[in-house]
């Protein structure tokens, strides 16, 4: 009996609730639209490799778009398209071939930016990479510091591509409405 007027008693756990704005350090939400351009470069093929596999299918190795190949990436992010140019930030996460009929990346990725009023602040990117069109365009999903909240897209377009070593250099200009 003590155990059912327990239960009877107990309150229940609150899933959710709606804070107020203040509570969140809100004044005035106005959405600002910042423009970041950058040069990702993958570089798997080097004494340090910035882009590493880390799993396949069993299929990955006859399969003509790679399918199943997943990679994991640290990748820097730079002013200029030279590897030497000034980094700004990291390229961190993951990408995996993701369609079977031809070579499209599913990208799950943060940029983590070292540099200037950005410094430590990041954006989450999600999205299809279809490598071979001349423009790509992936979702910004969220972000954290500066970028808390953000929304936007990333266009990519190819800027060096080396068959042989499968190093490249990816020119990125990143629309993103933040608080």
């Amino acid at each position: 009996m003590f155990i059912f007027t327990y239960l009877l008693d107990a309150q229940p756990h609150q899933f959710s609730r709606n804070p107020s704005s203040n509570s969140l350090n809100f004044k005035k939400p106005k959405l600002k639209l910042s423009h970041l351009h950058f040069y990702f470069h993958e570089i798997p093929t080097d004494d340090h490799p910035t882009t590493v596999q880390v799993a396949k299918a069993n299929m990955t190795n006859t399969s003509p778009t790679l399918f199943g190949a997943t990679f994991m990436i640290d990748d820097p992010l730079t002013e200029g398209p030279e590897r030497a140019s000034k980094i700004v930030g990291r390229a961190q996460g993951l990408y995996a071939f993701a369609s079977l009929s031809e070579i499209r990346l599913l990208m799950a990725l943060n940029y983590v930016f070292i540099e200037g009023k950005y410094n430590g602040s990041t954006l989450s990117i999600l999205g299809t990479n279809a490598v071979f069109s001349k423009v790509r365009e992936m979702s910004i999903v969220g972000g954290s510091g500066l970028f808390r909240f953000a929304r936007g897209y990333a266009l990519a377009k190819t800027y060096y591509f080396n068959t042989t070593t499968g190093n490249a250099v990816v020119e990125y200009n990143v629309y993103v409405l933040h608080y």
